[in-house]
């Protein structure tokens, strides 16, 4: 079975205000026509939060883009239709995004802002915390969407207009540092945000998690706007980020009908169209890296990139390949990090040997692989101390690429970070598919849906993007990605 790809509602539909009962979306073109009125006509902010951040976990593992994404960075390997890994286009629309969470997030952000209806949204929590939570949940969801295709709808998205301009990347991203900055300036010391199923509205480590956005965007920034980032970045980590794994951005599963995404697909759909790629396990077992049997449930990876005929030769004859996070001994409640302490220190590392900081590399390195490895329920620290000093790890000798595949082992199973640092960094170095004839992509194209329902200004973006004469190439280079 071919995997499902994201085919959602045009973002500029003029969807309504979500409503309470499942959160479904109502058109208001056709006045009271077969409209119930018992329904509730009003946003709940505390369900549109919950389910904005109860999808979060599907960025880090589970949805299309995301999914494309890993295979891209080689933290997959496609078992059967390889044509994602041999980088067919793949046509993955962005509308789940703008017409699901994001729009609940604005319209919370609509609803606690309104004069008309703020009071009442103080019902769940004051409207300042309201919108800065909302805000945060925003700037990560733009993160990821810009990475994934460069310019895109930001200053006039969500507001129901039938076509939406693009903005450039260059002004998105700037645009998302102040919108965090000022999420966090904005708390209070009100009633707290409920529906909050991620950090219970504990402000202080909503502002943690904002400021290690702020430093994650400002990284980005190291090879085309070095000056901007250095800044922005000491001053995120001055302002307080991630440094301990309980303070991780982080989504808990609690069973149910709310399982891990990773168990939900291998285990209650019994689908096997990805497993741990060679890569990966190559990569690993170079470092005697204990997250080996942690990050799949076997030690054998799955070459990268195979023609569809190849893959399944091989998948017929190696039976015991590595599906991903050891699923077989992954519960049902396995929770996913959107962002976490390691991957927060090995930031701070990168920073430091840039210069970036007066922090001291070597322990910030330390610090994040060793987060990294309790995150994955490795505790020994002697076993950690060793893994460390092999000269493989230790710093000392190329440090920028050791820190770059260390932050690569510390995203997974996150492709869209994953291969945003990639692009970044070029490290680990990576070997496109064989036989492919192409190079790894560098962004996704935009889907079909923006050519048809927005076409001048899906135009204007696309144009921008050209490759060997064809425009809106996944071979372009987004604004940040510099060689």
């Amino acid at each position: 079975m071919k995997k499902i790809k994201f085919n959602l509602l045009f973002l500029g539909f003029g969807i309504s205000l979500l409503m309470f009962a499942g959160c479904k979306k109502a058109f208001s073109d056709f006045g009271d026509t077969n409209r119930n009125p018992n329904a509730t006509v009003t946003p709940v902010p505390r369900a549109l939060l919950t389910n904005a951040l109860s999808v979060i976990g599907n960025n880090v593992w589970g949805n299309a883009i995301n999914q494309v994404a890993g295979l891209y960075c080689q933290y997959m390997s496609e078992t059967q239709y390889t044509d994602d890994s041999r980088y067919t286009k793949p046509n993955l629309e962005w509308d789940g995004y703008y017409s699901g969470a994001m729009y609940d997030l604005q319209t919370i952000i609509n609803y606690n802002t309104d004069d008309a209806t703020k009071v009442v949204a103080q019902t769940f929590g004051s409207n300042a915390n309201q919108i800065a939570t909302a805000n945060i949940l925003l700037s990560y969801y733009y993160m990821v969407l810009t990475d994934t295709y460069g310019d895109l709808p930001y200053s006039e998205a969500l507001k129901n207009h039938a076509t939406v301009v693009y903005d450039k990347q260059d002004a998105v991203y700037p645009a998302l540092i102040n919108r965090l900055k000022a999420a966090v300036a904005q708390f209070d010391a009100g009633a707290t945000v409920q529906g909050d199923i991620m950090y219970s509205g504990n402000i202080t480590k909503w502002k943690k998690f904002a400021n290690s956005l702020r430093a994650i965007l400002a990284l980005r920034l190291s090879k085309i706007n070095a000056t901007l980032g250095k800044t922005e970045f000491a001053a995120a980590i001055a302002a307080g980020v991630i440094e301990v794994n309980a303070d991780n951005a982080t989504i808990a599963y609690p069973g149910g009908n709310f399982r891990n995404p990773v168990y939900n697909y291998y285990v209650i759909t019994q689908r096997f169209d990805y497993a741990v790629s060679e890569t990966m396990t190559n990569k690993l077992k170079s470092f005697n890296d204990p997250r080996l049997l942690k990050f799949g449930n076997t030690s054998k990876g799955f070459p990268y990139g195979l023609s569809r005929d190849d893959a399944i030769t091989w998948s017929d004859a190696n039976s015991d390949y590595a599906n991903l996070l050891a699923f077989t001994l992954t519960p049902i409640t396995f929770p996913l990090h959107v962002v976490s302490a390691g991957q927060v220190w090995l930031a701070r590392a990168e920073a430091a040997k840039l210069s970036w900081t007066a922090e001291n590399a070597a322990i910030a390195y330390t610090n994040g692989v060793t987060a990294s490895m309790n995150q994955w329920g490795i505790t020994d620290a002697t076993a950690i101390a060793t893994y460390l000093a092999q000269p493989s790890v230790a710093l000392g000798i190329n440090d920028l690429q050791k820190i770059g595949e260390q932050r690569w082992l510390a995203h997974y199973p996150d492709g869209n970070e994953g291969w945003a640092e990639w692009r970044r960094t070029g490290y680990p170095v990576l070997i496109p598919a064989p036989g492919s004839g192409k190079p790894i992509p560098r962004r996704m194209s935009y889907g079909p849906n923006e050519a048809l329902y927005n076409p001048t200004f899906y135009g204007e973006a696309a144009s921008r993007y050209i490759v060997s004469g064809v425009q809106d190439s996944q071979d372009a280079r987004i604004w940040w990605d510099k060689p």
